[in-house]
């Protein structure tokens, strides 16, 4: 435990594992062997670090971080089951971000005031990540069936819950208020900002109108 926790460079990192040996490592372990186990973490730690980059506010978290992310890959590791739908390291790292977002959570001030739209630290062109951008959406089907062109107009009433820049980009994204229908690419253009800061802006807006929609849905 303490080799895995310690503190990381880059350059200390194994290479990820084929397909084949992840494969063979996973039947091994599931037969007992711990020594395909420990492979299957000390692999993976890669994976920790790319996903501690989303959260890392500065180079003093990014220990703490590693070291919590690496705890949630060893519980994903441990309690992976034989799906062949979910490949170990997509759940793996379902189980990182999840022990991370435990992290911050548990060290609010108070436990009772979490909002989404806490900072939990900056990408690496700058922008701010909110915790909202991190999250795993659970609804993705939902959004994608009420954001359909033919349904989009129906929303347009709840724009007024979105700021200036989240309303402006979904217009701009759905061709709404006459503006023609554009690309993440070319609204990052448009904005002068990077397209996957557009991506999370317009998750947060399309949430935000989510809730809203099922919230008068349930009235």
């Amino acid at each position: 435990m303490l080799f895995f926790t310690g503190s990381y460079s880059n350059n200390v990192f194994l290479e990820p594992l084929s397909k084949e040996e992840e494969e063979k490592y996973v039947k091994l372990m599931f037969e007992g062997n711990a020594d395909a186990r420990n492979k299957l973490i000390e692999h993976n730690l890669r994976l920790v670090a790319h996903i501690v980059k989303k959260f890392s506010a500065n180079d003093n978290m990014t220990d703490d971080l590693i070291s919590i992310g690496t705890i949630g890959l060893i519980k994903g590791i441990d309690t992976y089951k034989d799906n062949k739908k979910t490949k170990i390291t997509t759940y793996a790292a379902r189980c990182i971000q999840n022990e991370i977002l435990m992290y911050f959570r548990a060290n609010k001030k108070s436990n009772n005031d979490v909002s989404l739209s806490d900072s939990i630290g900056y990408d690496k062109e700058g922008n701010e990540i909110n915790l909202i951008d991190v999250i795993e959406d659970k609804t993705p089907d939902m959004i994608e069936n009420i954001f359909l062109k033919d349904n989009i107009k129906s929303l347009e009433k709840y724009l007024k819950l979105l700021n200036n820049r989240e309303r402006d980009i979904i217009a701009k994204r759905y061709g709404l208020n006459g503006e023609d229908e554009k690309t993440q690419k070319q609204i990052a253009k448009d904005f002068h900002i990077s397209r996957s800061y557009v991506s999370r802006i317009e998750k947060r807006a399309l949430t935000k109108l989510l809730k809203e929609f099922i919230k008068e849905k349930k009235q």
